[in-house]
């Protein structure tokens, strides 16, 4: 499926109304909160050329977007370490942590809309959740720089649960710690690991094209697919799940 048609395939069913009332909302941090994939993709660049990874050469980002974005650190250092033993793979990522948290002080922004999509779920009274598998210090960091720590009532951590994603657990945890149905709440993601998680929870995820293809995103199944959260899209499916009953009055765009 190209780009376009992928595109096209989402748009013909922008719709989360069968979701009416609408009880949560879920968010992963990383490429949907704000766009932190430039960040990551940095300090493995950085660290990798340090060891003399890859013979020296530099990562790609299409490289960074198949071995290493979305995926949890022990998935990832085995991926990238086949070679190495576990422990010697996570103290590498955990240095690479360490200088991503130092980056992400100096540079994080939210992503298009996230105050106007918090609003919207602030004045609805909706539950809410961070779901990741990003480190809880990197969360943490992150929920903090966005100034975010007051709006989230729980924040799940893959690396905490008894698999993290793509494995539907940690958003399994994150309706058991809200309280809510899954049938009621809806999932916003930007990787292809966060998305399988969201539908293998079985909740519709609304993805977001931060850094990954457009086609790559529709194969693992997302509802539709939005640029940010100012997308018209988005915008006319919470208007439509207004209508059909949701908590609060109309949603504006």
């Amino acid at each position: 499926m190209t780009a376009s048609s992928a595109e096209n395939a989402a748009d013909s069913k922008c719709s989360l109304s069968g979701l009416a009332p609408l009880e949560a909302v879920l968010f992963d941090i990383d490429g949907t909160l704000c766009d932190s994939d430039p960040l990551h993709y940095q300090a493995f660049r950085e660290l990798f050329l340090q060891i003399g990874y890859n013979d020296g050469v530099p990562i790609t980002e299409e490289f960074f977007i198949e071995k290493i974005a979305g995926k949890h650190c022990d998935d990832a250092a085995r991926g990238l370490f086949p070679d190495w033993d576990l422990e010697k793979g996570l103290k590498f990522m955990d240095e690479k942590e360490d200088l991503f948290r130092k980056l992400a002080k100096e540079q994080v922004k939210p992503l298009n809309g996230l105050n106007k999509i918090r609003k919207w779920i602030e004045e609805r009274g909706l539950k809410r959740a961070a779901v990741t598998n990003a480190p809880r210090p990197n969360a943490e960091l992150m929920i903090s720089l966005l100034g975010l720590s007051d709006f989230f009532q729980a924040v799940i951590i893959g690396g905490e649960c008894d698999r993290a994603k793509p494995f539907p657990d940690p958003y399994l945890k994150a309706l058991e710690v809200l309280q809510v149905s899954k049938d009621h709440t809806f999932v916003f993601e930007d990787s292809v690991s966060g998305i399988k998680a969201g539908v293998a929870a079985g909740m519709p995820v609304v993805g977001l094209i931060t850094r990954n293809p457009e086609s790559l995103l529709m194969e693992a199944k997302p509802v539709f697919l939005i640029r940010d959260y100012d997308d018209p899209k988005l915008w006319a499916a919470l208007e439509e799940l207004d209508q059909k009953g949701a908590p609060g009055g109309t949603a504006t765009a």
